[in-house]
């Protein structure tokens, strides 16, 4: 293997299926699988045959599905039976891998399995010396080493090295360490242990004190060779290694690792979004490279620096990671640029005079919204061109309803002549309330004959978009919209703008009037 190679060995399907609730069928390890090739790991560990018939069949179809496109790794305890049980499973793979070993902590030995540390070694040789008798490839983990007496780290590598392993991999079972001492005990045993230049040198950490991929990381630059994750982290407890961080990390600043993965980074985002899918895992929105955050920028200041230049605060290119671009999302703290820019995108054309009028309408929608979408962009936009049809236009709408209770309703207009006009009505509800007091301003005789209420986009602060057909005396129809986060505001748009449009077809010299 090149030097700056490092191996991807992706063990989302056993070490990742540990999460709780995150397990999955037959069907769906190979759905799976069939993406990881897709992605390009180097080792896909397809399960615990020992643990259940579910997962031994899992192991065995893997084995067929691949051929000899990946390494299909099955995993064992230093226990005989396990061993012949994965070597069994694994009978349909072209490039197949036992993975055995035993716990090298004091913790583990005293208090799990109980045994000195002269058996624990002696079960370690005997387990891989047996793996060798079905497979010429097997990968030795000395569990939690991350906790263990280094001198006896060393002892135990040496000798699995010695009975035949091509793979030594040391976990940070717990995730108990940080990068400095992680990196220095790989360097440690790089530099000790007999035979480690002869083989491939794994770390897998956990993510219990958030420092997996980190560690991952200090190992790789300390000169570990292949690195064991999983797709969005998933795994026992706080986690595993998040393949993702660790591919782009390594790609990104390949100048300071001197390394690569054969990743094909493209498929990361559809990798990541599957393996949400069948496991029910939702990645948290912040997530780095793959969260629903990871490339939408909100802050203004942020917005006209990606916007200018990408590069001012992206350090990886979306398209990189298989999405269509960055997301500018729309909020009360976004810019002038960034709105001008996602209008036009829209197709819609101003006098830059203007813009200072639509810059202050989207501020104030957004100041009643978390986020603004191309939706609430269009109806904003729609809004501002049924001005130019006012004759009457409504300043404020107060609603008093409940039950019990009589709803009311105030309001207020700006008439033609400049004048502020204000009336009350009560009705059977508030629309009706609000619809009676604006006839009691506006005098046009116009009866309501549709009236249809949607939600410009999605969430619970969504716009409400209402439109209602009014005819006239003389039985024409008009058209009337409005669209506001408080639906009653939307109705009461929606009436005047009816009306203005009855107004300005009776009447024109009223509008001109304006």
């Amino acid at each position: 293997m090149a030097a700056d190679r490092v191996l991807i060995f992706d063990t989302t399907l056993r070490d990742g299926e540990q999460s709780p609730g995150a397990s999955m069928n037959t069907a769906e390890k190979l759905e799976i699988a069939r993406q990881l090739v897709r992605l390009g790991v180097d080792v896909i560990e397809a399960g615990f045959p020992v643990s259940s018939p579910g997962d031994f069949e899992s192991v065995q179809r893997i084995g067929l599905e691949v051929g000899d496109a990946a390494v299909v790794c099955a995993l064992s305890r230093a226990v005989p039976k396990d061993i012949e049980v994965a070597a069994a499973a694994l009978s349909t793979a072209k490039r197949p891998r036992i993975h055995t070993g035993i716990g090298v902590s004091e913790s583990h030995l005293a208090d799990k399995l109980r045994i000195s540390r002269d058996t624990a070694v002696e079960r370690a040789v005997a387990a891989v010396r047996l793996a060798r008798t079905f497979v010429d490839d097997v990968e030795f983990y000395a569990e939690d080493a991350g906790r263990a007496d280094p001198l006896f780290l060393h002892q135990m590598i040496e000798a699995a090295i010695a009975a035949g392993a091509t793979t030594v991999n040391i976990p940070d079972t717990t995730g108990y360490t940080y990068p400095e001492e992680f990196g220095a005990l790989i360097a440690d045993l790089r530099s000790s242990v007999d035979g480690i230049d002869d083989v491939v040198v794994a770390v897998h950490c956990h993510n219990d004190l958030g420092m997996a991929t980190a560690n991952a990381l200090a190992g790789v630059k300390a000169g570990a060779r292949q690195v064991e994750c999983t797709i969005n982290g998933i795994g026992e407890r706080a986690g595993n290694t998040s393949l993702e961080e660790v591919v782009m990390a390594l790609r990104q600043r390949r100048t300071y690792f001197g390394v690569d993965t054969g990743i094909v980074t493209r498929e990361i985002t559809r990798t990541s979004r599957l393996v949400s899918t069948i496991t029910g895992i939702a990645v948290q929105p912040n997530k780095a490279i793959v969260g629903s955050n990871a490339f939408a920028h909100s802050s203004g200041i942020h917005q006209d620096g990606v916007l200018k230049e990408r590069s001012t605060y992206e350090i990886i290119d979306p398209a990189d990671v298989g999405l269509a671009g960055s997301a500018i999302v729309l909020t009360a703290r976004s810019g002038r640029h960034a709105l001008s820019h996602r209008l036009a995108e829209l197709g819609y054309e101003w006098v830059e005079a203007e813009f200072d009028g639509v810059y202050e309408d989207f501020l104030d929608l957004a100041d009643r919204k978390k986020e603004v979408f191309d939706e609430d962009l269009e109806a904003l936009m729609a809004d501002r061109e049924r001005r130019g049809e006012e004759v009457y236009h409504l300043e404020q709408v107060h609603v008093s309803c409940g039950e019990p209770g009589i709803p009311t309703a105030t309001v207020e207009l700006l008439a033609p002549d400049g004048q502020h006009l204000v009336d009350a009505a009560h009705g059977t509800g508030p629309v009706d309330a609000v619809y009676m007091a604006i006839s009691r301003i506006v005098p046009e005789p116009a009866e309501l004959i549709e009236f249809a209420v949607k939600a410009v986009t999605r969430g619970i602060d969504a716009q409400g978009e209402v439109t209602i057909r009014v005819r006239s005396e003389d039985g024409r129809i008009f058209t009337g919209r409005g669209a506001h986060t408080d639906i009653i505001v939307a109705s009461a748009k929606a009436y005047v703008n009816a009306l203005n449009r009855l107004i300005v077809s009776v009447k024109p010299s009223v509008a001109e009037e304006m």
